[in-house]
């Protein structure tokens, strides 16, 4: 579907199930979401079909689940204490609080400036272009200022500085914490990656467009430890396997991406090299999934501030410093780019329309929805159901409304087949099978259901 507004597609959402506010019947917290019983049960294919193309399918990979909480050096070392924040310019008028770099990105879009720009460059564009407050309409700014994006908190009954600590802003550090223990536990060989999935806290200062940017969020990271010499190579390597994974496993539409090579003058501290690759998102192109050259810096770092030497050791004894190529995609915003990639309101016969939910069989939270024909079916149809639930297929059981809005309601949710009991069945031991992006229709015998979506 063209032009998708970000409320069509937030309605659609909440209004199936996916996606809900949180706290709603407190009034809600600002930009932050509950997962509903469709959304979890299709965020957790995401997952489950990522883990099993970049872990479960790879001969030289493992994955690791780490603590939420670190010791606080772990932040001082990787240079998160120091490095991780936002320009943050607040107007003296409303007292409203903003990025300034995401300001001038908004109101003065050809303005040559970036993340890396200073603030005195940052204050001199804001000026130079007159950017008003958003909210108040004035032009009356603080000067810009450092706002670390780590949510502090502290461990055990006094909060006092000796005992803060911080909620990690990303999944990956504490795989280079535990490299020595991973590598010496799975006796893997260079090259190998070191996968996770994990929730990450980062305090925005500006989260939004509905689920793209939120404070708590998911992350799936993959860190590639490599020789050195073939680094480069393997980051072009990794970046292929990005898109195949995005245009043959989840099916998407290639012309609502591309990819973005980041200015040497304006990469991360970190890196050598940063590729992201943008997705058309109802508010505009913006960072779906992000791939870094970290190089050696996060195993040297942790070296230099523990004292401990991470590296790897070759059989002759030769000790190396692997380096790093990074994949990262946040699970949130992955399931929002497939949901508006998936999204489709069709024009039918005699003016009508369905909407569509167009997911892959492997992402969709129904595979099939079973659906008695009559209420007085409903018992022979549901051995039917629990026949398919049995096999670990995911599958609804409806009998509410007349078939055809059953259809429609199944369309909306992204159920790929819907199977008819009707009387027929009763008789001649047969079933329709309802295909949701034809429509079209076919008869197969009762025995023969599980073979039908084992080949699916």
């Amino acid at each position: 579907m063209k032009d998708l507004k970000q409320e069509t597609i937030v309605n659609f959402l909440k209004t199936y199930g996916f996606v809900f506010p949180n706290s709603e019947i407190y009034g809600g917290l600002a930009n932050a979401w509950d997962y509903g019983p469709l959304g979890v049960l299709l965020k957790n294919n995401i997952k489950q079909v990522w883990w099993r193309e970049f872990v479960t399918k790879s001969p030289n990979a493992c994955g690791l689940d780490s603590a939420i909480i670190d010791n606080p050096r772990v932040y001082k070392a990787s240079g998160h204490l120091a490095n991780f924040s936002d320009p943050l310019i607040d107007c003296k008028e409303c007292k409203q609080r903003f990025r300034a770099d995401k300001l001038i990105e908004e109101f003065a879009p050809d303005a040559n400036v970036s993340e890396a720009s200073s603030f005195e460059v940052l204050e001199k564009t804001i000026a130079d272009h007159h950017i008003k407050c958003p909210a108040c309409g004035k032009e009356n700014w603080t000067q810009i200022r450092k706002f670390n994006l780590m949510f502090k908190t502290f461990i055990g009954v006094t909060e006092e500085a000796e005992s803060t600590v911080y909620l990690r802003p990303e999944t990956c550090q504490p795989i280079f914490v535990d490299f020595m223990q991973i590598q010496r536990t799975t006796r893997m060989k260079l090259p190998f990656s070191v996968c996770q999935i994990g929730k990450s806290f980062r305090n925005e200062i500006t989260p939004g467009n509905f689920i793209f940017r939120t404070r708590e969020f998911e992350q799936m990271e993959i860190e590639y430890f490599t020789y050195p010499e073939d680094s480069m190579k393997d980051f072009d390597v990794w970046q292929a396997k990005i898109h195949s994974f995005l245009f043959d496993v989840l099916e998407m539409n290639k012309e609502n991406l591309k990819d973005k090579e980041i200015p040497k003058d304006e990469l991360s501290h970190y890196s050598k090299r940063t590729v992201d690759i943008y997705y058309r998102f109802p508010h505009g192109f913006s960072e779906l999934w992000g791939q870094a050259h970290r190089g050696t810096h996060d195993l040297s770092s942790h070296t230099k501030e523990s004292g401990k030497e991470l590296c790897y050791v070759e059989p002759d004894g030769t000790k190396i410093v692997p380096e790093v190529v990074e994949p990262s995609v946040g699970c949130d915003r992955l399931f929002y780019a497939i949901c508006c990639d998936k999204y489709d309101v069709e024009n039918l016969e005699n003016d009508e329309t369905r909407e569509v939910f167009r997911l892959p069989y492997v992402l969709a939270p129904y595979k099939v929805a079973v659906l008695p024909l009559a209420t007085k079916l409903s018992e022979q149809a549901r051995e039917i159901f629990n026949t398919i639930i049995n096999k670990n297929i995911s599958a609804a059981f409806d009998v509410s409304g007349s078939i055809g809005k059953r259809y429609r309601r199944q369309d909306a949710i992204g159920t790929p087949y819907c199977i008819t009991f009707d009387f027929d069945s009763v008789e001649k031991k047969t079933v329709t099978i309802r295909d949701r992006d034809t429509m079209k229709q076919e008869v197969i015998k009762i025995e023969q259901i599980l073979e039908y979506f084992a080949n699916k």
